[in-house]
């Protein structure tokens, strides 16, 4: 089969269903091809024929007169094969097949997908979905969803696949509203009739661009290959997945979305320990999953230390991080004799380090900063959690900002609380200066955990090479 990446990387795209009313999808497509600044050719296609959004529209695929590497079905699914046996012979390379309404939806649904695999199988087309918002590559400005703006299109470097229709775009344009949370490619797979996850993972394995891999499931088609792709995956850079239908009910829901077959949650939990792959359980978790592991450095070791100006906070964080299965930082005496010089109060220099009132001799900013720089030099320490309030200045953090962007090398979190505005444009600050920010300090204690547990996956692969 041919590899997906020369479909990611298309340099032509088609849209079938070009429609010249604007507020069709096939028409919102052509103009979103536009405003993000997809440079390849794009054609539409329309028996009618004309234009739309200045692009020229033909009457069928094989009237289009340029090689086509991609084109997106935005038609009812009886139309379908019949559009994809036209795509077979132009020689186009990929398909994404946006309609609802396949083998989901019952027997009638199922023959149009049964159709669809058996020509993209014949022709050597690879196809993705039906039931999919369908490829972004943030690189060439390729999208396929007429849900994307420009912003969704600011490369990043995390890489999403997902088995769900609009769910690809609508998490990709919550997490581009977000400080630094930008994708490098999102792959929608949908009811799967030909590229499925394992196909996905390898393709985002590879990718150079892609630091971090997150992917949703319903099911998976072929358990080995996944095992086996998800070990290769996870030995080059971390896999973050969310799976649904754990229950009963939720099993079967995903079976009348995405025609998804239930898979044992216990097995699946299996897999995904076996091949070193984090799973979570929620898009909040997932989302603050992401901030650590693409801003901060993998731990070198479980012992967490606080810099707080709450004890209820830090007490807190310290149940959280013994629940974890982590440990809480000793600190050596040079540490303390550092902390000191702007911690007058001794008892307040010990793990965790108390600021109030003391910063109020030397100013928040240099003692803050002399803090953790004292905890970063500490050997013992090998992530620091800052619990502290929000200021109604917020450029108090940038030196703190500074320090932790030159050092780089243990992962440093920021929990703040205050008033919502205050809250927001420290945060703002923060977490464009790499900082991962969090409403909650237990929330850093989670993400450290998970951190540390894909560094003893990698120290497990080291070994096995070694």
């Amino acid at each position: 089969m041919r590899p997906i990446r020369d479909i990611l990387e298309a340099k032509s795209v088609v849209v079938i269903g070009a429609s010249r009313d604007q507020e069709k999808p096939g028409a919102q497509l052509l103009k979103v091809l536009k405003e993000v600044g997809y440079a390849g050719l794009v054609a539409g296609v329309n028996p009618q024929g004309g234009s739309a959004q200045g692009i020229p529209l033909y009457p069928s695929v094989r009237d289009v007169p340029f090689d086509v590497d991609l084109a997106v079905l935005l038609i009812p699914p009886r139309f379908v094969p019949d559009a994809l046996r036209d795509c077979a012979v132009k020689g186009v390379k990929g398909a994404v097949i946006s309609a609802e309404g396949f083998a989901e939806t019952g027997a009638e649904g199922a023959t149009y997908q049964e159709d669809v695999r058996a020509i993209l199988k014949s022709s050597g087309m690879r196809g993705f979905g039906p039931n999919t918002l369908g490829l972004v590559n943030t690189q060439t400005k390729l999208t396929t969803s007429y849900y994307a703006t420009p912003a969704m299109l600011s490369p990043g470097g995390i890489g999403l696949a997902a088995q769900s229709g609009i769910f690809v775009g609508a998490l990709l344009r919550y997490l581009s509203s977000l400080d630094g949370l930008h994708l490098s490619k999102g792959i929608g797979l949908g009811n799967k009739a030909d590229v499925n996850e394992s196909d996905a993972l390898a393709f985002l394995a590879d990718d150079e661009q892609t630091k971090i891999i997150g992917m949703y499931l319903e099911d998976v088609k072929d358990g080995d290959r996944f095992v086996k792709n998800l070990k290769k995956a996870t030995a080059r850079k971390p896999v973050l997945i969310i799976k649904s239908g754990r229950t009963q009910a939720g099993a079967k829901a995903s079976a009348s979305h995405t025609a998804s077959m239930a898979v044992e949650d216990t097995v699946f939990d299996a897999i995904v320990r076996q091949a070193g792959a984090i799973r979570l359980y929620a898009i909040d978790e997932f989302v603050r999953t992401l901030k650590g592991f693409l801003n901060m450095p993998i731990p070198a070791g479980d012992r967490l230390a606080y810099v707080t100006y709450s004890g209820a906070q830090a007490i807190m964080s310290i149940d959280a991080t013994i629940e974890a299965g982590l440990q809480i930082a000793k600190l050596a005496d040079v540490t303390q004799e550092k902390i000191g010089r702007v911690i007058a109060t001794p008892s307040k220099t010990n793990n965790p380090i108390d600021i109030f009132p003391d910063w109020l001799t030397h100013g928040y900013e240099k003692t803050i900063t002399d803090v953790v720089k004292a905890l970063l030099d500490d050997q013992g320490v090998d992530g620091i959690i800052f619990i502290s309030f929000a200021e109604k200045n917020p450029e108090v953090y940038a030196s703190l900002i500074d320090l932790v962007q030159s050092d780089g090398r243990k992962p440093v979190f920021v929990s703040l609380l205050g008033a919502s505005g205050d809250k927001a444009a420290c945060e703002h600050l923060l977490e464009s200066g790499g900082l991962p920010c969090y409403d909650l300090p237990e929330q850093a204690v989670h993400v450290f955990a998970r951190m540390r547990q894909y560094a003893r996956i990698r120290e497990r692969h080291s070994r096995r090479k070694d």
